[in-house]
């Protein structure tokens, strides 16, 4: 069950960063540019950390497989998860060239 939940921390983070942020009324507001732009950080990072830990299981460095596979995962279901947000970011898109003015 850990490993779930470590694999879920990335996607959580990110929304509660997203939450976490002050409204437009507050001293400094983050915004959504700076939300979108932590989260592709924040996913660009974990596939970083998957690759280097599929290049060291690769090269021999480590023998621990359960870790690659857990970074691999992680790192998918960050990219899954930037994906939809990509979708609906297309989606919102497409149905405001649709309003009538």
């Amino acid at each position: 069950m850990d490993q779930i939940k470590a694999i879920a921390i990335p996607t959580v983070s990110v929304v509660e960063h997203a939450a976490a942020s002050p409204s437009v009324s507050g001293a400094r507001s983050s915004g959504f540019k700076d939300s979108l732009q932590h989260a592709i950080s924040k996913a660009n990072d974990i596939q970083l950390e998957a690759d280097q830990a599929t290049e060291a299981l690769m090269t021999g460095q480590t023998q621990n497989i359960h870790q690659t596979m857990v970074a691999l995962q992680e790192a998918d279901v960050s990219f899954q998860l930037m994906m939809q947000i990509r979708n609906k970011l297309v989606s919102a898109y497409e149905e405001i060239q649709r309003m009538q003015i």
